[in-house]
C-alpha cells in the first residue's frame, strides 16, 4: 500500500500546524493511502556539523532519531510537510530535519516521492508562501516532485491562519487547502506506484 509520511515541524505537541497535517493525512487516507506521523516536537535532532562523512559513507555520524526519520522518508511514496511561520520561513527544528537529509541526497532516496508543503502563520499574509517556498526548495533539491493543494484553489499547498491555540480548528480555508493537499499526494503517490 503507498504511505504518506506527514511531518510536523512545530516545536509545540497539539500545535495549529498538528491539526493542518492530520487533516491532510485524513484525506490521504481517504484516498486510500496508509499514513503515518512524524512529530518533531517529540524528536531528538542534532544539527548538522558538516563534518561530510555521509558524502562517503551514506549515512549520518550523528545518532539520534533522524537515523529513524531518514528510514521512514526513504520507504514513504508520499511527504507532506507542515511548519508554523517563523520569521517567514520554517521552524529551527525542521530545518534541523532538512540540514540532516543530505544522507537522503548523496543518491537521491526521495527522487519521485509525491511531496507538498503546509504552513500556518499568525495572520492570514503572515509569511506562509515565504514558508511553504523554503519546503519547496528543500523538497526540490531532493529531487521530489511536488505538488499544490490542486483545485478549487489549487495554490502551493495548505495555508492557514491561526493565531491563538486550537484556532486552526475554526479556519475553513486553511482545513480546505491541508485537505485538499493531503487527497493530491496520495492520489499521485497511487498513479506513480500502481503495484504498491
Amino acid at each position: 500500500m503507498v504511505k504518506v509520511i506527514g511531518i510536523i515541524g512545530s516545536p509545540r505537541t497539539g500545535s495549529n500546524t498538528e491539526i493542518y497535517v492530520k487533516k491532510a493525512l485524513m484525506t490521504a487516507e481517504n484516498a486510500g493511502a496508509e499514513t503515518e506521523i512524524i512529530n518533531l516536537a517529540q524528536a531528538e535532532i542534532e544539527p548538522c556539523i558538516a563534518c561530510d562523512i555521509c558524502k562517503s559513507t551514506g549515512e549520518c555520524s550523528i545518532y539520534d532519531d533522524m537515523r529513524e526519520i531518514t528510514r521512514k522518508l526513504e520507504e514513504a511514496h508520499g511527504i507532506i510537510i507542515g511548519s508554523p511561520v517563523y520569521f517567514g520561513n520554517v521552524t529551527s527544528q525542521l530545518k534541523m530535519l532538512m540540514d540532516r537529509s543530505r544522507p537522503l541526497r548523496v543518491d537521491f532516496k526521495l527522487k519521485d516521492k509525491v511531496a507538498g508543503a503546509i504552513s500556518v502563520g499568525a495572520s492570514r499574509n503572515g509569511g506562509q508562501e515565504t514558508t511553504i517556498t523554503a519546503i519547496h526548495q528543500f523538497l526540490l533539491i531532493q529531487d521530489a516532485i511536488i505538488v499544490g493543494d490542486g483545485a478549487p484553489m489549487a495554490h502551493y499547498g495548505g495555508a492557514g491562519v491561526s493565531g491563538a491555540a486550537g484556532a486552526a480548528a475554526e479556519d475553513d480555508t486553511g482545513l480546505e487547502t491541508s485537505a485538499n493537499l493531503g487527497k493530491r499526494v496520495a492520489e499521485l503517490a497511487i498513479k506513480l506506484n500502481p503495484e504498491s
